[in-house]
């Protein structure tokens, strides 16, 4: 028998008739019970139940369950976890459950500490359990926020269909009012435009409705989580909400959150015009990698002189992209993103307000080129990196793909102009970063192209 199932309610062993614990407890033919002496007095006075209406006489059995029932009832005295957390008692040693284990997860009592757990960490029952409580609010609200943020986004989309759909059929108005009282090859002509703007229209309908559904369904998946938070954080039964807490998989939400920017994933590739001096970018465009000499290069006033940094072919000024970066083997590095504009032949410290939108590593350390700086706290250094770019929403955020977590998200920029995808390499540090950075192709995501 689990822990939880020593629980008792007080309701469920109460007299309907006396309104206290149940005393010589029989069952009616209904599957009621009563106290015998109050059932006896009170039959044909007050007592008639709904499904024994046309029952003549009182038909009365001992109900053992319930006495056995009664008397757990009476020894527990229904105990409340929330002022005696340690009353609970082991099923092993028959001990109360004083600790928690950290490293099983678990409540155990003191004999459980000295035989089965010798080398683990513990903490107090009530620590351990006012922790986890704090930490499923603090969760809970995150969840909330995902929610409202994403219903945001689906109306942007549908506000987005409408003026597509209300253009197209503007679009069709002139046409028709331009080329009807034109000759036949005319008339050809504007067939043929009416259904590229109708396939056009379609075509943006069926991708907005499949983002639409993503959307919806990431919804609803958050919206289960945050029920199940809710409910859990609600739970004033310290054993149940420290054995259900390990079960929650937090980590679903950032990978539904990866995978749904991976589908704005664009085909990123290197401008070599940009590239310092002292780097080499490979001839398939997609690889840089920093060299020992500075070689003589051709003047442009697209190449960055002090700045040891190349930048994308690509630039956009609207909507959304997405591209990956490998990163393993390399020690230090900076991705981002940068405006057309900024400074190319003076030295800079990378921020927003010098037009840079970037994270860094050096030496295992990361660090948000924010202004201030922000040093990161990640569970492990990032072996590949991907960058999304929402332009209107102002956002630029930054994700470790190989374990679908957000590293970093610059939020509420204002951009005014287009935005370019920038790669540092690092210097060579004695060849202890000699890798180089690869532009990866994205597997799960979409085929958006620059603007």
């Amino acid at each position: 028998m689990s822990a939880a199932s020593c629980l008792l309610s007080h309701d469920q062993f109460q007299c309907s008739i006396c309104l206290d614990i149940l005393t010589d407890p029989v069952s009616t033919p209904c599957g009621h019970n009563f106290c015998k002496n109050c059932i006896s007095k009170n039959w044909d006075i007050s007592y008639r139940c709904q499904f024994l209406s046309g029952v003549s006489g009182l038909l009365l059995s001992d109900s053992p369950g319930a006495s056995s029932d009664n008397e757990r009832l009476k020894r527990h005295q229904l105990i409340d976890p929330e002022e005696n957390l340690e009353s609970r008692m082991c099923m092993k040693h028959d001990k109360p459950l004083e600790l928690f284990c950290k490293n099983d997860q678990t409540c155990v009592c003191m004999l459980c500490c000295v035989f089965d757990h010798k080398t683990h960490e513990f903490v107090p029952l009530r620590e351990e359990y006012e922790g986890k409580k704090a930490e499923l609010g603090k969760t809970e609200a995150e969840i909330q926020q995902m929610i409202q943020k994403t219903w945001l986004k689906i109306q942007g989309i549908k506000e987005s269909v409408k003026m597509s759909k209300d253009a197209a059929d503007r679009k069709k108005a002139e046409g028709v009012q331009v080329f009807t009282a034109l000759k036949e090859s005319v008339d050809r002509r504007l067939n043929e435009l009416i259904k590229e703007i109708e396939d056009k229209q379609e075509t943006t309908e069926k991708q907005a409705e499949g983002f639409i559904k993503d959307l919806e369904q990431e919804i609803s998946e958050l919206m289960k989580r945050s029920s199940e938070v809710e409910q859990l954080s609600r739970s004033k039964d310290h054993l149940h909400l420290l054995q259900s807490f390990s079960s929650l998989k937090f980590e679903d939400l950032f990978e539904a959150e990866l995978k749904r920017v991976q589908q704005y994933a664009v085909d990123v590739s290197l401008d070599p015009d940009t590239a310092h001096p002292e780097l080499v970018v490979c001839d398939d465009g997609k690889q840089v990698q920093r060299s020992d000499n500075r070689k003589k290069c051709p003047h442009n006033p697209k190449r960055f002189l002090k700045f040891v940094c190349v930048l994308g072919k690509q630039s956009f000024s609207s909507g959304r992209f997405y591209f990956e970066v490998q990163i393993k083997y390399m020690t230090k590095w900076i991705l981002g993103v940068v405006r057309e504009s900024v400074n190319r032949k003076e030295a800079i410290t990378p921020s927003p307000d010098e037009g840079y939108w970037t994270v860094a590593e050096h030496k295992n350390i990361c660090v948000a080129l924010d202004k201030p700086q922000v040093c990161l706290s990640l569970q492990s250094v990032p072996e590949k990196v991907g960058v999304f770019v929402d332009y209107e929403e102002g956002l630029v955020s930054f994700h470790n793909v190989d374990h679908a977590t957000l590293i970093y998200s610059f939020t509420g920029c204002s951009f005014m102009e287009k935005l370019c995808p920038l790669f540092y390499p690092g210097v060579n540090d004695d060849g202890k970063n000699s890798g180089r950075l690869i532009i990866c192709p994205v597997l799960s995501g979409g085929t958006n192209t620059f603007v």
